[in-house]
């Protein structure tokens, strides 16, 4: 690969598993801080959350269920009717049932005056703000009986919703919606963040979310490997800083496209031209002779060559540092003489679409170090051999399964997008409903093989590419909406995102 490596490791946000929180929670305590404390602070830290999302509500409703997120529903109930605000307490598991922090919680809320209603089918709820105290995340199995209800009344009722800790029937490890689960505006989270809230439905269904640590040590977490690393914007200036003021486009890499089979040089071009504007400094695009005039209209940077089979690419593929194969290829002869010609040009690979599609049907047990693979749920269901709402079912699951079975680093594209990679799990907190249009898969495996060819070790430019990607296209749609957005709208913001340090002396900062 073309110049010296720009490698850097790339850290985020810790992301745990449900049981790893629960063990976060045994060690704060452990540390000095009592249970029943623990969950003063939680009910402190949601009502703070309430009070800067609603400041001029004066009455909500805070349904309630058993366990510790129901005790927070109850200690937050006591703490709203302090500030004078008109409560109602409504109970889907009885007060007499409850035990230990819970039971200590509801007891001091009915001390304090606050009311108590049992929960029961058309019960009005009757506040301006509605608080999801429900089930917490020890939730495994579908929701049934009098929860689903409750939960159901709740998503019906038409008032915006605080969830507490997370949105009542999400799955805390999976982001997976197990029958039901509340619509929240506003989700507070406590200790430790959750994979589950920011993958699968999730991003749907928790609304804005804030995490409060409740102060607990932070040497409570040594020794805890996190689940998952949560993607961040400031990742972009660690990886990409500014170039050497000698650079040529020699050092910055050849990356080289395959793709358009006739009747498919869309996909392809939009590759080539997202490799160009994430700063590869050459460009070539490999496809149908009848795609090359487009091509050279469309983006003249880009060197193309018109193949109608494998022979026509002579060495193309050994002089680039870097393969992207997919875009448009078809799942005929052509496509597949490609893909096989991809397969055995010893340069490292970003397979997408039909590439992937190819790989389960008539390439299968290959495995390699040196490929990213950025199947979406469909395409990853075909080559793990189940269908997509297996995968929607345990993304993260899937993700890994994947990266076992193929090798080098896989991005299961979605809402929450996962980047598996040899030193574990990535999430993207970023995107948006406007990249449901056809093209942002190219788009993005433009911007891999461009990262890929500057020098970035395969996980870093997985990781910094689906960051890129999923903000560029946010970039865009702050710019003239979701609806209509295009996959050709992301390449000047890609470029941008690219540069960041764009700004703070002139554009020569950004070489």
């Amino acid at each position: 690969m073309a110049g010296p490596s720009q490698d850097r490791h790339l850290e985020g946000r810790p992301l745990y598993r449900a049981e790893q929180v629960r063990e976060l929670d045994r060690r704060t305590i452990a540390a000095g801080i009592e249970g029943f404390a623990l969950m003063q602070r939680a009910a402190a830290a949601a009502w703070q959350d309430f009070r800067e999302a609603w400041p001029q509500a004066r009455s909500l409703s805070v349904l309630c269920g058993g366990g510790n997120n129901g005790g927070d529903g109850h200690v937050l109930a006591a703490l709203a009717a302090a500030e004078g605000l008109e409560v109602q307490r409504v109970v889907v598991k009885p007060v007499e049932a409850l035990s230990g922090d819970a039971r200590r919680a509801a007891d001091m809320a009915s001390a304090a005056g606050v009311g108590l209603e049992p929960w029961q089918p058309g019960l009005a709820l009757s506040g301006e703000v509605l608080v999801d105290a429900l089930l917490g995340t020890g939730l495994a199995g579908a929701v049934r009986g009098e929860m689903r209800d409750a939960i159901a009344a709740l998503n019906a009722a038409g008032q915006p919703v605080l969830a507490i800790d997370i949105p009542s029937g999400l799955h805390a490890d999976s982001g997976a919606e197990l029958g039901i689960a509340v619509k929240a505006e506003r989700t507070v989270t406590f200790i430790g963040d959750k994979l589950g809230l920011h993958t699968g439905r999730a991003p749907a269904l928790t609304g804005r979310l804030s995490l409060r640590d409740l102060d607990a040590p932070a040497e409570a977490a040594a020794g805890l490997v996190p689940a998952a690393l949560l993607l961040e914007r400031t990742m972009i200036a660690a990886a990409l800083p500014p170039r050497p003021r000698d650079a040529h486009k020699g050092t910055a890499g050849h990356a080289l496209v395959l793709g358009g089979a006739p009747g498919f040089g869309g996909a392809a071009l939009l590759a080539a031209e997202h490799a160009a504007r994430l700063g590869a400094g050459k460009v070539s695009l490999a496809t149908a002779p009848e795609h090359v005039t487009a091509s050279l209209v469309r983006r003249p940077e880009v060197m193309v060559h018109g193949v109608r089979g494998a022979a026509d690419l002579g060495e193309l593929p050994r002089q680039a540092d870097v393969l992207v194969v997919g875009p448009g290829l078809g799942q005929g002869s052509w496509g597949q003489a490609m893909l096989q010609a991809a397969l055995g040009s010893g340069r490292p690979l970003v397979v997408d679409a039909d590439g992937l599609n190819l790989l389960a049907a008539r390439f299968p047990g290959q495995q390699r170090d040196d490929w990213i693979l950025t199947p979406h749920p469909g395409e990853a269901g075909r080559l793990l051999g189940i269908g997509p709402a297996e995968v929607e079912a345990d993304r993260p699951a899937a993700a890994l399964a994947l990266q076992r079975r193929f090798g080098g680093v896989v991005v299961l594209k979605g809402a929450g997008s996962l980047v598996a990679g040899p030193s574990g799990l990535a999430v993207c907190p970023y995107g948006n409903p406007g990249m449901a249009s056809g093209g942002m898969g190219d788009a993005l495996s433009g911007i891999l093989g461009a990262l890929l060819a500057q020098g970035l070790s395969l996980e870093t430019a997985a990781r910094l590419g689906v960051l890129v990607h999923a903000l560029a296209a946010d970039m865009a749609a702050a710019e003239g909406g979701e609806r209509g957005l295009l996959a050709g709208d992301l390449a000047s913001c890609a470029r941008i995102l690219a540069n960041p340090t764009m700004g703070e002396d002139d554009a020569a900062a950004t070489r």
